[in-house]
């Protein structure tokens, strides 16, 4: 499986990078193509997805476009929503057209996973009506979302901020979707504005109500998912410090972090990634801290790398269709997404003060 996706990766996506970076293509088409190879097929065990075969695809593809890989990590986070919902219509059929990328869908869980760690409030907010709930509010930007598509979300319940309901939105009326500013980077995405107006959730697309639990559950293959768009990111930048090695090496020599050396630390980041999915419901403190830890150093390395690269190759890396530049808006992409590397520093200081004896 994994060689089909790399081979996927270094033709059929390389080809399109520029234009998804430059001109904002939302390489939906790639998606089948990696559907069909079998990237999503680790979700496929609803109970004990296999996060090692995800996250070493999701590491591929983001090796080579870190765009895509960051649509294949939103469409992974879907799948962890819909394989926990009630509604056979959710985890059984529409699960199983999401895994085959025959339905796209992405994650509006920013706002909220914010939200838990205080950092900004909750922007939806849902009250129960007959048959559902009525949602209203704004989400100023989600990816991986078009008219049609579909993506999880969480709204606060009744007026209640510690009571959510965790549900299924469907892009399918006029007006609900807004256009974003022009981003730096990551404009391959299909991200927009969410804008809702009692919009009714009937209550066969809820997935947790109140959502509490499962947000905690679903927290820890969400975040290690995410370190594989990272480990990706860096692979990519340390390719293009060794592909100037020949004509630049004698005097590239001079820099800091040289490829050798960022792959060994690369190597260790994954190595520590992939132990840490072998018991991803733990709930133990230490366990949560390793894992924000590894996720926020999965940050600090794809700057670095990044950053290193376009050292490393110098005019030629700063051309803007060239790698080196555009990694470098990965990279800072990488160390602002949700969890950003202030909220990841945020919680671990959190959960140490927890840790303090009294």
């Amino acid at each position: 499986m994994l060689e089909k996706i790399e081979q996927i990766a270094a033709n059929q996506l390389a080809d399109l990078v520029v234009k998804i970076d430059l001109e904002g293509y939302y390489p939906l088409d790639i998606l089948k193509g990696l559907a069909d190879a079998g990237i999503f097929s680790p979700f496929s065990d609803k109970e004990n997805p296999d996060l090692v075969q995800a996250i070493k695809g999701l590491a591929a593809v983001s090796r080579v476009c870190g765009s895509t890989g960051f649509l294949v990590w939103c469409h992974m986070a879907c799948a962890l929503y819909l394989a926990a919902a009630p509604a056979a219509a959710l985890h059984d059929a529409l699960l199983t057209q999401h895994l085959n990328a025959e339905q796209f869908g992405g994650t509006a869980l920013s706002n909220p996973i914010k939200a838990l760690a205080g950092i900004e409030k909750i922007a939806l907010h849902a009250t129960r009506t007959a048959g559902g709930y009525n949602v209203n509010g704004t989400l100023p930007w989600v990816s991986h979302i078009a008219p049609g598509h579909y993506c999880g979300a969480v709204a606060s319940l009744d007026g209640s901020s510690a009571e959510k309901v965790l549900f299924l939105l469907r892009f399918d009326k006029p007006d609900m979707l807004f256009k974003c500013p022009h981003f730096s980077g990551m404009e391959g995405t299909s991200t927009w504005g969410i804008r809702l107006e009692n919009h009714f959730i009937p209550n066969q697309d809820v997935i947790a109500a109140p959502a509490g639990d499962l947000l905690q559950r679903i927290r820890i293959p969400f975040l290690l998912l995410q370190c594989g768009l990272a480990v990706g990111i860096i692979q990519g930048a340390i390719d293009s410090m060794r592909a100037v090695e020949g004509p630049l090496g004698h005097v590239n020599q001079y820099l800091e972090d040289r490829p050798d050396t960022v792959q060994s630390e690369l190597d260790n980041l994954l190595n520590r990634v992939l132990t840490l999915t072998q018991k991803p419901q733990a709930s133990d403190t230490d366990y949560l801290l390793n894992v924000l830890d590894a996720r926020e150093q999965g940050s600090e390395l794809a700057l670095r790398a990044a950053q290193s690269a376009l050292l490393h190759q110098g005019a030629r890396g700063y051309i803007s269709s060239a790698a080196p530049q555009r990694r470098m808006r990965e990279a800072q992409f990488v160390a602002i997404v949700t969890p950003a590397i202030k909220h990841l520093r945020s919680e671990m200081a959190q959960l140490s003060r927890e840790k303090l004896p009294l």
